[in-house]
């Protein structure tokens, strides 16, 4: 289930920041757009488990650790900080950062908000 579900959001991320990367934008929105998304869907699947228990221990497997496991990136994350930090683009570097950490935990806290209402 991780690995069906791994490849799933693998191949989706690489589809998404194919096509958002490419743009001028200054920083990499691609890789931030699927990692707050993938926050979301996470908080939506771990509140929905933990509010009705209606979600199978494969089916957790599937959506959870491998879609979205497999959908997010840290270590390209990661990367493009690093190509911040050595062009000196300090500014860049602490918004994708900074803008990063505090989209994914609040998304993660909106999603599980979310899953009360459904």
């Amino acid at each position: 289930m991780v690995f069906l579900g791994g490849g799933l959001g693998s191949t989706l991320r690489f589809l998404i920041s194919r096509i958002l990367n490419k743009s001028e934008l200054f920083l990499p929105i691609g890789t931030f757009a699927v990692n707050i998304t993938g926050s979301l869907i996470l908080g939506l699947i771990l509140g929905i488990s933990l509010k009705s228990g209606a979600l199978s221990n494969n089916t957790l497997l599937f959506l959870a650790t491998g879609f979205c496991g497999g959908f997010t990136t840290f270590s390209t994350f990661a990367f493009e900080n690093q190509v911040f930090l050595r062009a000196g683009d300090y500014t860049n570097f602490a918004l994708y950062t900074f803008g990063s950490l505090i989209a994914g935990f609040a998304a993660v806290f909106i999603g599980l908000y979310l899953s009360k209402m459904i």
